[in-house]
């Protein structure tokens, strides 16, 4: 953010000039909306205002957006939504209310009583089907129709579901996996690859590929067997005898002020019980 006043007032002039909007300068120079208007002359504001207004009418006179405007009078006239005609055209619901004239809007009353109208109007299945295998998403189709994602797949077969991961979207489900064959995956196993590998490419668990190997042939762990720890050796039992240590209080304390660790005494130091028996 620039601080000199003089500084930051040319750059706003020069940015404005150049044709960026008040919004974008703002965001540029990390100002309000209000700072940027203050630092612009009233008559240059103008000026670009009346600028802005020639190019959107010159834009509105193109042949594409002609054709654009007559098929969005055309879809709304017919008692589309404005959020079904921004599906179909591919525009956002706003770019469709400017291309209205207030003449052509739908009063609140008119499109209430459209909407319960369309309630009760069925949802073409066939069409929905053939959008959907054309890639379409349920979500799409759901704000193209004016109904939940959950009624549009209602009307979809099962075989046609697209799955979440990295299919292709116009492949059904059903042919992504494969029919599990005992003796290929047996074959396979023996000839290198992992159960890992196998349980992907057939989409099953990597427990369903070992059931089909035979222990013999395993290469991991056997499942008949039980893993056992191995045996640690016993520790004497002190069987509540108290220890009593080999070095004196003064001998511990003296080899401690000469900078050896507690650790390294301790390991050092031999205890004995009163028996005479002793421990390393």
């Amino acid at each position: 953010m620039v601080r000199d006043m003089k500084v930051l007032s040319a750059l706003i002039r020069r940015r404005y000039r150049d044709g960026a909007s008040l919004a974008a300068v703002a965001r540029e120079l990390g100002v309000s909306k209000s700072t940027v208007r203050l630092h612009v002359p009233v008559q240059e504001r103008r000026d670009a205002a009346a600028a802005a207004r020639q190019r959107h009418r010159i834009r509105a006179e193109t042949p594409y957006e002609q054709a654009l405007r007559a098929q969005v009078v055309r879809l709304y006239g017919s008692g589309m939504p404005q959020h079904r005609v921004a599906a179909t055209v591919g525009i956002s619901v706003e770019a469709v209310s400017a291309r209205l004239q207030p003449s052509q809007r739908r009063s609140r009353q008119e499109a209430a009583r459209l909407a319960v109208e369309q309630q009760g109007a069925p949802v073409p299945r066939e069409e929905i089907i053939t959008r959907y295998v054309e890639g379409a998403t349920v979500a799409e189709l759901g704000r193209l129709y004016g109904v939940h994602p959950s009624t549009i797949r209602r009307r979809i077969p099962d075989h046609l579901i697209r799955s979440r991961g990295r299919t292709s979207p116009l492949r059904p489900r059903s042919q992504h996996r494969r029919t599990l064959a005992d003796e290929e995956v047996r074959r396979r196993y023996a000839a290198g690859e992992s159960a890992y590998a196998l349980a992907r490419e057939f989409g099953v668990s990597t427990q369903t590929i070992r059931a089909r190997i035979p222990d013999a042939d395993w290469r991991g762990r056997s499942t008949g067997k039980a893993f056992v720890p191995p045996l640690r050796a016993a520790r004497p039992r002190t069987g509540g005898v108290r220890l009593l240590p080999t070095l004196t209080d003064e001998e511990i304390l003296a080899r401690y002020r000469a900078g050896q660790s507690a650790t390294s005494i301790g390991r050092t130091a031999r205890t004995v019980d009163p028996a005479g028996m002793s421990y390393e």
